[in-house]
């Protein structure tokens, strides 16, 4: 492919995809769980409930009392100690929610419907249901839950299910490389000519959500003999992600790495043209924009979507939301246009509307937005309320 062809964002998400295999499995305690993802499945080791147990406080009883029928009570059942006995007509034992029913009873009478005297209980009042969960009432032993990033009610499920620990896929390491003679840390004191280097942090946050795990390395100065020092330091990473130094100009070196096999091209995307993709020393890597929010826009593109091949996920890429313009939309160009818009609910779908301002060096638009507009390459001009595609951010 030719340096200067422009090739769609489909085409660029297809070979970064190409390059990110998933990786292997580990076994964690569930305690240490959350946010991974299970990539087999969780089997139930036992009922749950695992005995027919009271749904609310009161007495079980045998069949279908009415008002006035006495019960002789003949003992009690709270949560953690069944009633070792069995419940005989005209008998009742005090039950308490979450305990086992007793054997012979098939009814819990709730506590408001009776009185109580001397021993015995009156029914007072009727009550439709049995107030009995039965037993495997939510699973039953062998029932399974399915492979998925785990989340708090997840955890909870498995708990129940008497699984102390789950199989996850490791997690992706991704070493972040800044470039540029330009940039310097956050607290430095730049010369004038310079600025703070701001997309690391960005990504490295966008690589702790998605479920991979972060290596903010030193910035790399405009040297190949500097570049080379800070590549030393990404041994053992599973996914290099250098920003900036991946177009073709003069002081553009990402490109030029020694033992780079890659695939460079210029995307038909706004936000974010130049990108850069391969493997160096086997390892798969991916080159960014240096510009702020196109390095930004492109992780939400590419970044993320390696991480969750890299995981297992089924269906790493991008899923576009719709939603309703909240203004007239002009025709768009030759690249897909990923407008940073502010989205806000809806009657029915919610309503998007774009910043004024797309300059792909501000910032600040970008910290107001929560979503992007997508424009198709060569889509015409949209009036406030057409049904548009987005992505959340």
């Amino acid at each position: 492919m030719k340096v200067g062809t422009m090739i769609s964002v489909e085409e660029a998400l297809a070979r970064c995809l190409a390059l990110a295999a998933p990786l292997g499995p580990e076994t964690v305690p569930l305690a240490k769980a959350a946010g991974r993802w299970m990539c087999v499945p969780a089997v139930a080791t036992r009922d749950q409930p695992p005995f027919d147990a009271s749904a609310m406080d009161g007495y079980a009883v045998q069949g279908d009392p009415a008002i006035g029928a006495r019960f002789k009570i003949i003992g009690e059942a709270v949560a953690g100690h069944a009633f070792s006995g069995i419940v005989g007509p005209g008998e009742a034992a005090r039950i308490f929610t979450g305990a086992p029913v007793p054997k012979g009873a098939s009814r819990v009478v709730i506590q408001e419907d009776v009185r109580r005297e001397d021993g015995l209980i009156t029914m007072t009042g009727t009550d439709q249901g049995t107030n009995i969960r039965p037993c495997g009432q939510d699973f039953r032993v062998g029932d399974s839950l399915s492979p998925r990033r785990l989340r708090a009610n997840d955890l909870a499920l498995l708990a129940a299910m008497n699984i102390p620990a789950v199989t996850v896929t490791r997690r992706p390491v991704v070493a972040l490389i800044s470039t540029g003679d330009e940039l310097v840390m956050p607290g430095e004191d730049p010369r004038p000519e310079q600025i703070i280097a701001s997309n690391g942090f960005a990504l490295k946050a966008m690589v702790e959500e998605a479920g991979g795990e972060a290596r903010l390395l030193p910035i790399a100065r405009d040297s190949e003999a500097e570049l080379a020092t800070v590549l030393a330091l990404t041994e053992g990473a599973d996914l290099i992600v250098t920003i900036g130094g991946a177009s073709v100009g003069d002081h553009d070196l990402v490109g030029k790495v020694a033992g780079l096999e890659h695939a460079f091209w210029k995307i038909a995307v706004r936000p974010g043209k130049p990108l850069m993709a391969g493997r160096l020393n086997g390892v798969p890597m991916l080159g960014l924009p240096g510009n702020p929010v196109s390095a930004i826009v492109c992780g939400h593109l590419f970044l993320l979507p390696m991480l969750r091949a890299m995981l297992g996920m089924p269906d790493p890429a991008p899923r576009p939301g719709v939603a309703l313009a909240g203004v007239d939309l002009p025709a768009n160009g030759v690249r897909a246009h990923y407008m940073r818009a502010r989205l806000i609910a809806g009657e029915g779908l919610p309503v998007i509307t774009p910043f004024d301002r797309q300059d792909s060096a501000l910032l600040s638009i970008l910290g107001e937005a929560n979503a992007l507009l997508l424009r198709p390459v060569n889509d015409g001009p949209l009036a406030r309320g057409s049904r548009v595609p987005y992505l959340p951010m």
